[in-house]
């Protein structure tokens, strides 16, 4: 074991961690607490700074090799999976920035220095946002609530928005807040029926002081930036990774189980035939939201976004289709709870909440489409 947990290859760490992670799955999903000493082993590690590039002090993982070890880390936790993602979509964002703008560097440095975990709130950062800034002496004070904030109860840093009402005009400006900083608390609310384990408690900000060189971006509210052009792009294909490996873990427990039973239930095999077809179809698109990033080497255009929206939803119906095949191949043992499916069918309900959910995405693509 100490000898693969010091091998350069992350593949290898991640199925060897991965197997603490399968122990503790159980009783984090049952608790519904935040999966604390899997981000421990993943921050010992090095895994929070493994996408930064070497000469800023991380591992200089590429983008496809970080969906990947999202997609192995599903195959034992998906809690901690999904949240894992949320951060890696922050750095790839930045990195991108970095690669192709030369910015980021401090937020980058800062990270791989001190194995950081970025908090995302972007399901609530949308084109309005939410939560007020008003204007202060060398700063604003920001005010509100953002839900759903993955990883919110493990980590150290949230990247986040909120309105601002500029000479009667609203925008929205970005910025980054210590979870340390006076007037941020943590809701004690993350009791959902997936995911149960990935510490997605709301936050609040209660007149908090963020200082004019905190804001990164100021875009009009309600309309398209294109920033979202990098940002969907490079995090969409992270987190379906997660949703990918939960299908194909469903696949492996389904065949596993099915070999016990389908010489005297003869249906099994259409079954399995059948799961097998829409996990492909998953994958397949998965690994082309992939291919889209080019290892962070592309120019972001409505066009890309377009496409990534589009094979999320896409990959999201079909892994949620695995599961559930696999549920109807395997029967009612898959209604326990201590059969692993159980869970993985749970888990798998999120995928269509991130942005864009699939009557928004169609109506975003359908719009450009018609321009």
């Amino acid at each position: 074991m100490e000898a693969t947990l010091k091998s350069t290859n992350w593949i290898i760490k991640t199925h060897s961690i991965g197997k603490d992670f399968a122990h503790r799955a159980f009783e984090y999903d049952l608790n519904g607490s935040f999966v604390k000493d899997n981000y421990l082993q993943l921050k010992e590690l090095k895994f929070f700074s493994a996408a930064i590039p070497k000469e800023l002090g991380g591992g200089g993982v590429s983008h496809k090799e970080m969906c990947d070890i999202i997609r192995v880390i599903a195959h034992y936790c998906s809690s901690t999976a999904l949240a894992f993602s949320m951060h890696q979509h922050l750095i790839s964002a930045t990195v991108w920035k970095y690669k192709n703008e030369g910015i980021g560097v401090d937020m980058l440095r800062n990270v791989a220095n001190n194995e950081l975990a970025l908090i995302s709130t972007g399901a609530r950062d949308w084109l309005g946002s939410n939560g007020e800034l008003k204007k202060r002496n060398g700063g604003y004070l920001f005010s509100g609530t953002k839900h759903f904030a993955s990883q919110s109860a493990g980590g150290d840093l949230v990247v986040t928005s909120g309105t601002y009402l500029n000479n009667n005009n609203w925008e929205v400006l970005h910025f980054a807040v210590p979870m340390t900083t006076n007037g941020v608390s943590i809701l004690d609310n993350w009791d959902v029926m997936g995911m149960r384990g990935t510490g997605s408690n709301s936050i609040l900000f209660e007149n908090v002081f963020i200082p004019d060189s905190a804001i990164s971006l100021s875009r009009p509210k309600n309309e398209f930036h294109p920033v979202w052009n990098v940002v969907l792009t490079v995090a969409l294909p992270l987190i379906m990774s997660a949703y990918v490996g939960i299908a194909e873990k469903a696949k492996e427990i389904a065949i596993q189980k099915g070999k016990k039973y389908h010489r005297n239930q003869k249906h099994i095999t259409t079954l399995i035939g059948r799961l097998n077809n829409v996990l492909l179809s998953a994958q397949t698109e998965w690994k082309a939201m992939c291919a889209i990033t080019n290892e962070l080497d592309f120019i972001p255009s409505e066009d890309l976004t377009v496409d990534v929206l589009s094979h999320k939803t896409n990959v999201g119906e079909n892994a949620k289709k695995t599961v559930e095949y696999a549920m109807e191949a395997i029967g009612g043992q898959s209604f326990y709870r201590s059969n692993v499916l159980e869970r993985l069918f749970r888990d798998i309900q999120a995928s269509p909440f991130h942005p864009l959910p699939k009557w928004e995405q169609f109506a975003f693509t359908g719009e450009r489409l018609l321009k």
